[in-house]
């Protein structure tokens, strides 16, 4: 295949899996100037997605991961370590050149958390016909998205207390977060390879199927165009890290490591993928700034067809993938 077709065929693909995300989002903002929608239906949608819907859609993706089948320690190690040092880089850097201390929770959050549950399957499926080594990368780094997101918001939130009381609360936030609890019940179905019934399974993917529809309707439904634009310096450089800036930091790491095919596109999916709307969700529901999280989804969402199809040529034109 020669170079312009493989940019064709990739710049497709990564229009179809993020322009419907936008489109949705496009359709809460209409809906919501026209009065469809109103601020009371976001604020229980806001409720159902966060308590009931991603936790369900996290429990399903875990629970149904062949962790026996693709289990590679190295693999799992670069994914959990690669995640534990983009969050907390972010956040000590976050902290000292930010300004504007109230931002810096949805900030980091949004610049280092990708929608890797939501398109990790469908991307590495696209190029290679099989899921690969994307549910093990969703084994290894989500459960750990969740943990840092809950303990950077918690002690960046607006109404945080003394040193000693935020630690506990991020503890209490962690046991009780309902994204957190999904992920880990979802764990023992995917280590004993235990088959949900059929009845049970397709109830679960039901409810799982509601989670990024809803909350991508609330993100424009909510979506304060005058806020964001106001808040625009920050969204781009989240931005700017989220789809180009982690994958060049770790990128290089993992091809000296000798990762290559799936396992890559797995890696560029867990570093490179658009803002997930949960950070939209926690952020509202943690008393971050929801503001600046809406912000970066939309544009992360935007441009990624764009980095994403460049990632995607750069690697194959590298014979990486």
């Amino acid at each position: 295949m020669n170079s312009f077709a493989l940019i064709k065929e990739n710049l497709i693909f990564s229009l179809n899996s993020t322009v419907p995300i936008f489109l949705l989002i496009i359709l809460g903002w209409f809906l919501m100037q026209i009065k469809l929608f109103n601020k009371d239906f976001t604020a229980v949608a806001d409720k159902y997605v966060f308590k009931v819907a991603l936790p369900v859609l996290l429990f399903k993706d875990i629970a149904t991961a062949n962790i026996h089948e693709n289990f590679q320690l190295k693999f799992v190690l670069f994914c959990m370590i690669a995640t534990t040092i983009m969050f907390l880089g972010t956040w000590a850097l976050a902290s000292v050149f930010m300004k504007d201390k109230s931002m810096v929770g949805a900030f980091v959050q949004a610049s280092a958390r990708g929608s890797a549950a939501i398109l990790g399957i469908a991307f590495v499926n696209n190029i290679y016909g099989s899921s690969g080594m994307a549910p093990m990368m969703i084994v290894a780094a989500v459960p750990l998205y969740n943990i840092y997101s809950v303990i950077i918001l918690t002690f960046c939130s607006n109404d945080r207390q003394n040193s000693k009381g935020t630690i506990k609360k991020a503890l209490i936030n962690i046991v009780k977060n309902p994204i957190i609890i999904g992920i880990f019940l979802g764990l023992p179905f995917s280590l004993l390879n235990i088959e949900l019934p059929v009845i049970l399974s397709k109830t679960i993917t039901n409810v799982a199927n509601t989670a990024t529809p809803i909350a991508l309707l609330v993100v424009g439904a909510t979506f304060e165009g005058r806020k964001a634009i106001k808040k625009i310096k920050p969204t781009m450089i989240a931005t700017f890290i989220k789809l180009i800036g982690i994958p060049l930091v770790f990128f290089p790491f993992a091809v000296l490591l000798g990762f290559r095919g799936s396992e890559l596109v797995a890696i560029l999916v867990m570093l490179g993928s658009p803002t997930t709307v949960t950070c939209y969700i926690m952020a509202k529901n943690m008393g971050n700034d929801e503001v600046l999280s809406s912000s970066i989804v939309v544009m992360a969402t935007l441009l990624s067809s764009i980095t994403l199809t460049l990632w995607v040529f750069v690697l194959k034109s590298l014979a990486l993938i």
